[in-house]
């Protein structure tokens, strides 16, 4: 029986396996569909400490790799189809009929970003002008227009936070009304540099001659009129589908199937043993600092329940 075992290999994942593996309990790390994590699609991430000039996503995350390694960490390649967290023992089934049992476990699966389903988004997401989140990826546009879709308080505060880089911010909403606070409604709306398409959706994400985004194709929902915006980004603020599914029934989730974290705890779940990390339960931040965190969390409380 292991000790751990971690499911997920992003930022949340590798950095409890760091923390776990230096504390001589041998990790076992359970990869899944994506290694790294959802952080190797984003080309230059500049705001992580200690890397001044920036750093690619997948080298990050590899760097973490190559340094839980190093400690002891068992890293697996194969992807969660079911668990068993009812006993003391903890099961963990994976393809190829491999199955491990823990002691404890710690759930960083991450989410993934709800797309619009636009032509040439997914060509031109990570790196080519389509992104998830201002935090990370709005420095690259400083003056420079920008169009951001969604009609949440995140799609508000992503457009008011570009507007503070950017030359104009075009926000694209399918309704009339916000789903916003009414604060954020209100903010956006007296903002000079945030220029809102309502009744509106995005059909295609134009490319220029590189395939980098030169623009977006809007249609209005009622009137069915097509315009084109120029813009040299396109961020994408309708939400995030965690990667939870798996662990339906066997740990308490939210009603959008983000993990609970209980007992004013960020890392502890529902059941005994079982923790958690990053995406899958951060809906607020959703950065690779605050998911390493989280993963450090998760380690150090276990270690210290031994």
């Amino acid at each position: 029986m292991e000790e751990i075992v971690i499911i997920g290999s992003g930022c949340a994942g590798l950095s409890a396996a760091i923390y776990a593996a230096r504390a001589g309990l041998n990790p076992v790390v359970i990869e899944g569909s994506q290694p790294g994590g959802q952080i190797i699609t984003t080309t230059e991430v500049e705001n992580f400490p200690s890397w001044p000039d920036g750093i690619a996503g997948f080298d990050l995350t590899w760097n973490m790799r190559k340094q839980a390694e190093k400690f002891g960490t068992k890293i697996v390649g194969a992807s969660v189809e079911k668990v068993d967290f009812s006993g003391e023992s903890k099961k963990i089934f994976c393809e190829g009929d491999i199955v491990f049992e823990a002691k404890h476990v710690i759930i960083a699966t991450g989410a993934a970003p709800r797309m619009t389903g636009a032509k040439n988004e997914n060509d031109m997401y990570g790196g080519k002008g389509v992104s998830t989140c201002a935090t990370c990826d709005g420095a690259f546009f400083r003056n420079m227009p920008v169009c951001v879709v969604g009609g949440g308080d995140t799609a508000c505060e992503e457009a008011t936070f570009l507007s503070r880089l950017c030359s104009e911010v075009y926000l694209v909403h399918r309704r009339r009304e916000f789903r916003a606070s009414k604060i954020m409604d209100e903010r956006v709306r007296s903002n000079p540099k945030i220029k809102l398409q309502l009744d509106s959706v995005i059909d295609e994400v134009l490319p220029d001659e590189n395939g980098r985004c030169r623009g977006v194709k809007v249609r209005d929902v009622k009137t069915g009129e097509e315009k084109t915006i120029d813009c040299k980004a396109l961020f994408l603020a309708i939400g995030h589908i965690p990667n939870t599914g798996v662990f339906k029934g066997q740990v308490e989730l939210d009603s959008e199937g983000f993990v609970k974290t209980l007992g004013g705890s960020m890392v502890k779940t529902s059941v005994k043993n079982v923790l958690v990390a990053g995406d899958c339960a951060d809906r607020l931040y959703r950065q690779a600092i605050t998911a390493s965190a989280m993963g450090v969390m998760a380690a150090l409380t276990i270690i210290n329940d031994l």
